[in-house]
């Protein structure tokens, strides 16, 4: 089982998750199967998740993370000896992982809402020798009375996929916030700095998944259904818009602008769907049933809605549309855009130029810069569309995105925010 273990380190530290002797010497130290009790030795130390509570339709609630990305946040949260380390979403693992890196000057509260996860929690802790990290059951929305040491927490984790940042108070000027944010559906782990009572990004921004935040920060994905088409769309920042109307659109195939811009196969292009999401007006994401009665081409996959917009009753898309087979035979792809309606091209048009205005000014650029605020220090979000904001209920997200030479926007670089 050791030597397991010391392989899925190796296999870290030559992927650059582990990039410090303290995570490293902590992953070593940590048995993980004894966190996973209940699957094969081979699967505790897979690169993988580990789900360990599942609600009643099925869907996992409770896990163990990917090691990789358990690793990338720990870096990114730079706890040091004698920290005070709150996270959010238990299991224990991370928990003790993060003990590890405190050590015995430092403590570690992990929180859940599930007194089942908790209880889980504080009993493998305990046996595993683990007794002195603080479980606590709690909604993460209102963080208990006593919870917050004076002058705040040196990190908070969050393990849980969160909509929103309302622990900004709880966090120590300086100290580090490291969470896998939602904006507009898409995930980010994100690494916090606060300064002057405000977070700000420094690390790139990691595409990931996690399982959703339950009780009064549980996020809503205003998805509404496009009658008898099987198209979905979904407002989860911004104001939803009336879709009934779109249904006469999707019964016929759509306008095709090609934008002459093009990735290749298996590149993730995260960085342009969050781009357009905060540039676009009526921005929404877009999922198809497999055995819907419409004429949307090249349905985006199951687990990752599409980029849309919606203009009265006409709508577009992005899309891709294989050109070739690029240099590495996985294909190389065009991104086009796909409009539906009797204006849906001159939607498409508006959704080409922001792609185009992407690969100008920031393909190949750093990745953006996240910075939320208080939402009680911000003016009142109005009902005009503000780029690259995003209003939620304890936060004002904006997102700066860097500007690149005009010769830089010629690299093939996607622009994912995640590459190190």
């Amino acid at each position: 089982m050791s030597e397991l273990r010391h392989q899925l380190v190796e296999q870290l530290r030559a992927d650059n998750h582990i990039r410090t002797a303290a995570v490293e010497r902590a992953f070593r130290t940590v048995p993980r199967h004894v966190f996973a009790p209940d699957v094969a030795v081979e699967a505790a130390y897979a690169n993988d998740i580990i789900p360990t509570r599942h609600a009643p339709d099925g869907r996992v609630i409770s896990s163990v993370s990917a090691p990789w990305l358990q690793a990338d946040m720990l870096e990114a949260a730079r706890i040091r000896p004698g920290h005070r380390v709150l996270e959010i979403g238990s299991g224990g693992y991370n928990a003790a992982l993060m003990a590890e890196l405190v050590g015995p000057a430092g403590h570690v509260t992990t929180l859940d809402i599930d007194p089942a996860v908790a209880e889980r929690a504080t009993r493998l802790l305990s046996e595993n020798g683990y007794d002195q990290v603080h479980v606590v059951t709690a909604d993460a929305e209102h963080l208990p009375t006593g919870v917050v040491p004076d002058g705040g927490f040196d990190a908070i984790v969050v393990t849980v996929d969160t909509w929103d940042l309302p622990w900004i108070d709880a966090l120590a000027e300086g100290g580090r916030l490291i969470a896998p944010l939602r904006l507009y559906g898409y995930h980010w782990a994100i690494g916090f700095t606060r300064d002057n009572g405000a977070l700000h990004s420094d690390e790139p921004l990691i595409v990931c998944g996690f399982v959703a935040m339950q009780g009064d920060g549980a996020w809503q994905t205003n998805r509404h259904a496009v009658p008898g088409t099987g198209v979905h769309l979904s407002w989860e920042d911004g104001t939803p818009l009336p879709v009934d109307q779109l249904a006469p659109a999707l019964a016929h195939e759509p306008t095709v602008t090609r934008t002459n811009i093009t990735v290749r196969g298996q590149e993730p292009f995260d960085a342009l769907t969050l781009y357009l999401a905060g540039a676009l007006p009526g921005f929404c994401r877009l999922e198809v049933d497999p055995d819907g009665d419409n004429q949307v081409l090249n349905p985006p996959p199951q687990h990752w809605p599409g980029a849309a917009i919606v203009r009265g009753p006409s709508l577009a898309r992005l899309a891709t549309e294989r050109i070739g087979d690029g240099d590495d035979g996985k294909g190389l792809y065009e991104f086009v855009v796909h409009g539906y309606g009797a204006q849906g091209h001159v939607a498409a048009q508006e959704m080409a130029e922001q792609v185009e205005h992407w690969q100008r000014n920031h393909r190949g650029a750093r990745c953006p810069l996240i910075t939320a605020r208080p939402a009680a220090g911000c003016t009142p979000a109005g009902t005009d569309h503000e780029p690259h904001v995003f209003a939620k209920k304890h936060t004002r997200i904006t997102v700066d995105w860097p500007i690149v030479p005009s010769s830089a926007a010629l690299l093939t670089n996607p622009g994912n925010c995640s590459a190190r």
